[in-house]
């Protein structure tokens, strides 16, 4: 499983509320009026022939008033502390520091799961440290679950599966989480997506899917009738998308070249007016037999 996918696509969809949820003491001065944008990770190599050093989301904070330098935050997934590469990720943050020429880098690490990782980094002789490199990070299933259960901040609602808590549990978890998806978040494509996240990370057996219905059953059919009008309005528009292009084909064949206008009408026809058309395309003499 791509947990680093997961977590990437979290944090670039949500990342005001990713920065509160996983580095809460730097986030908190980052008001409403700043901005937070993803960088293009364009490293610098050692060699030509090497691969780039990349980690998952770097998010760059810029005030619009200029008063306060920018500040780049290095956001990693890490799902098993043993793997993780305090080296790596010094290194990584040194690179960005010296393309951005910036000194002011955050560095968090989420972690799925607890273990030993190593949390500082020095370097040194007998006498000096000559470099001190330390990390904020999140160990999810270490966090109280009941700490985050009525939190407004959606990152949070959809890690509540990732959090502890005790297995018997796990349908009232379940429950939490989608209550916070369906009150946070109003776009249907994000709703339908993290559906699937906390469905990956919240995976709940046959009994449990029944208990959830049996005492959930208002949340439970609001989830089912959205999942289902959405996805059966995305194969309806393909559908329409496909017949639009099929008869955009036939009337250049037939034709050549198209006027814009004749193209935007056809886009924006319903599957009626489209079957229509096409049938016309048959015996027309113009374009403008065919969509009159």
């Amino acid at each position: 499983m791509t947990h680093d996918q997961n977590f990437k696509n979290l944090v670039l969809d949500y990342p005001r509320q990713a920065l509160a949820f996983f580095a809460p003491d730097e986030a908190q001065d980052i008001y409403d009026n700043a901005t937070i944008v993803p960088i293009r990770q364009e490293q610098l190599k050692e060699r030509l022939g090497d691969r780039f050093r990349e980690l998952d989301v770097p998010l760059l904070v810029e005030w619009p008033d200029g008063r306060r330098e920018a500040l780049l935050f290095v956001v990693e997934e890490e799902t098993e502390p043993r793997r993780f590469s305090i080296h790596r990720l010094a290194h990584y943050c040194l690179d960005l520091a010296e393309l951005l020429q910036t000194d002011r880098v955050v560095p968090v690490v989420i972690f799925l799961h607890g273990g030993k990782a190593q949390r500082t980094l020095e370097l040194g002789g007998d006498r000096h440290c000559y470099l001190n490199f330390h990390y904020l990070f999140q160990v999810l299933e270490q966090l109280p679950v009941d700490s985050f259960l009525e939190s407004d901040n959606i990152v949070a609602r959809l890690n509540l599966p990732n959090m502890r808590y005790p297995p018997e549990q796990r349908v009232d978890i379940y429950a939490s989480a989608m209550q916070g998806l369906m009150k946070l978040e109003q776009d249907p494509e994000k709703r339908l997506k993290y559906i699937d996240f906390v469905d990956i990370y919240c995976v709940l057996d046959d009994n449990e899917r029944t208990h959830y219905q049996n005492k959930y059953p208002e949340e439970a059919k609001a989830m089912s009738t959205f999942a289902e009008r959405f996805i059966d309005q995305g194969m309806q528009q393909g559908m329409q998308q496909g017949e639009a292009q099929l008869l955009l084909h036939q009337l250049q064949h037939k034709f050549g070249a198209l006027p814009d206008q004749t193209r935007t009408r056809i886009e924006s026809a319903d599957s009626e007016t489209l079957l229509e058309w096409s049938m016309r395309i048959l015996t027309a003499a113009t374009i403008d037999e065919v969509i009159h």
